[in-house]
């Protein structure tokens, strides 16, 4: 990115090209994913079990710990029963001890000790996109909010930092880990959060929806600030993961965007954040 005195360069056609085809692809993932949103049950609980399964099988190739089949079979079997429980009511505790028995016979069966600690790693990882999303939509005290929330924060933040920082440049971000990220795109994407979360919220309230308890409008601006740092702290420890294991993108299945860990390492903070919400919530400890 050229400091914001120089003249940026003029973009390349394959550069257009990539960028038509990431807005496009994204466009249309966009509208799968609300979509299943607004009809919810299995059609949502689904694509995140299965965005679940294929992050973690991406993790597993780009760390190459082996046996990866195996592993990634007995993933996806923690992954589904996961999530068959939330679906199903299962208590909490019982749903953690389905993720963390499945994470610990990943770690067991993995062949090196960085290979236990990246399976284990991996599977709780994906536990948190599989559950989270679903579990937020399942609540009746939450319900398309929760999700609608974090899908607003996740994509203004990625949306606003890309734009921002591409037109005004400036200082790097952090260098040697993402070239491409500057401060100012940081603090666009950060500004861009406050105000779709904030948004949410008020269409939430305008359209009749009550919000979760205590969930006043600048309490979900404070949200949406933590959710958007966060997210972005997703991103660049992506980063810094595939180059540690000297990969590009996690993997292919997403045209312009690269694997599920491309398109979800900002997201999977957020669903952390969320989901300790709901178990605090759970306990009595927040409304």
């Amino acid at each position: 990115m050229t400091p914001v005195a120089a003249a940026a360069p003029a973009p390349t056609a394959s550069r257009r090209r990539e960028l038509a085809l990431r807005v496009v692809s994204g466009v249309i993932l966009g509208a799968g994913v609300l979509a299943a949103l607004v009809y919810g049950g299995w059609a949502f609980a689904g694509i995140w079990l299965a965005a679940g399964i294929v992050g973690f099988a991406e993790w597993v190739v780009m760390a190459r710990t082996e046996p990866r089949e195996v592993l990634i079979a007995l993933a996806a079997a923690t992954l589904g029963a996961l999530v068959l429980c939330l679906r199903n009511g299962a208590p909490l505790p019982a749903c953690l001890a389905v993720l963390v028995l499945g994470a610990a016979a990943c770690a067991t069966v993995a062949r090196t000790g960085r290979g236990r600690v990246r399976a284990l790693a991996g599977v709780l990882c994906a536990g948190a996109v599989a559950a989270v999303p679903t579990a937020l939509r399942d609540d009746p005290g939450i319900g398309l909010i929760g999700p609608a929330w974090m899908f607003a924060v996740v994509w203004s933040t990625d949306i606003a930092a890309y734009f921002v920082g591409r037109r005004i440049g400036g200082p790097k971000l952090m260098p040697r880990v993402s070239p491409n990220k500057t401060w100012s795109g940081a603090l666009g994407g950060l500004v861009g959060a406050v105000a779709a979360g904030t948004l949410v919220a008020v269409a939430a309230d305008l359209a009749g929806q009550p919000l979760p308890r205590g969930a006043s409008l600048p309490v979900v601006a404070g949200a949406s600030a933590l959710a958007s740092v966060l997210s972005q702290a997703g991103d660049l420890f992506e980063s810094w993961l595939k180059r540690r294991h000297g990969v590009k993108d996690s993997g292919k299945i997403i045209p312009g965007h690269g694997g599920v860990m491309d398109r979800l390492d900002g997201f999977f903070t957020v669903a952390v954040l969320c989901g300790l919400y709901l178990v605090l919530r759970e306990y009595g400890f927040v409304g």
